[in-house]
């Protein structure tokens, strides 16, 4: 069997390893996905209504 333990102490509240709505709330993150999310936008209207 595979020892999977990672020894030593666990985190305390201090060092409490932060979650994905902590990354979510990064602006250079959000400005990220709005751009992408803004060319997937450009490019199903441009499909839909130019094709």
């Amino acid at each position: 069997m595979v020892d999977t333990s990672r020894g030593g102490a666990p985190a305390s509240p201090a060092e409490e390893p932060r979650g994905c709505l902590f990354a979510l709330s990064q602006p250079p993150l959000m400005i990220f996905l709005t751009v992408v999310g803004g060319l997937l936008l450009m490019a199903a209207l441009h499909d839909l209504f130019l094709l």
